[in-house]
Order: C-alpha cells, then structure tokens, then sequence
C-alpha cells in the first residue's frame, strides 16, 4: 500500500491509544517511508480536549475522508508495524493543516 506524510489510513493495532481500529495521520518523511517494515503515525479522535497547541482539527468530508469533525493527537506520536495499516488512503491533509501540525509536533517534542 503506498501512503505518504499526511495521508489519513486506518491501523489495528494494539496498544494504549490505538485499542481499536482508528485513524490516523502518517508522520515520517514520505522519503523514508519505503526503508522499514514500521510507519510513524499520530492517532486521530473525535473527542476535543481543548489541548489546542498540540491537536489539530481535521474537518469532516470528502478531502478528510472523516464522518465527524477530529482532531490529530500530535501528542500521542506512535511507530506502528505497516502490517497495521487496514486502509488505503481515506484522505489526506491540507497544506494548512499539515503545517498546524509540524508545528504541534516541533512543541510537543521541543524539536
């Protein structure tokens, strides 16, 4: 499955914030996304906490692919096996939102 940085793809995998089938935002450098056998993805939800300086909206549509407004969890950063992926491609970010979260990235991990 070809994917690339800001893609939104669906991944099964077990852990503390990915329990269940959920969204998710592709993160690592579509330039290395080919050298692994992992994908590194921030987890998508539907619930605002309000934590705005480090979760992104995502608006509901057609370019989201979403059925309900979300937000990127930027906080919650997670290196999944690519086998987890479940999707292809649902939707794919906008410039806006991509930067929104490059820059949520760079203040949560103080980069």
């Amino acid at each position: 499955m070809k994917v690339q940085r800001g893609d939104i793809v669906f991944v099964a995998v077990k852990g503390p914030y990915t329990a269940k089938p959920r969204p998710v935002v592709v993160v690592q450098a579509t330039e290395t996304l080919d050298l692994m056998e992992s994908i590194t993805v921030c987890p998508v939800t539907s619930v605002d906490l309000g934590a705005h300086f480090v979760r992104v909206v995502i608006a509901t549509g057609r370019r989201s692919g979403l059925d309900r407004d979300s937000w990127i969890m930027a906080d919650k950063v997670v290196t999944v096996p690519r086998s987890a992926l479940k999707s292809s491609p649902v939707g794919r970010l906008d410039a806006r939102e991509l930067s929104q979260l490059e820059t949520a990235l760079r203040t949560w991990l103080d980069l």
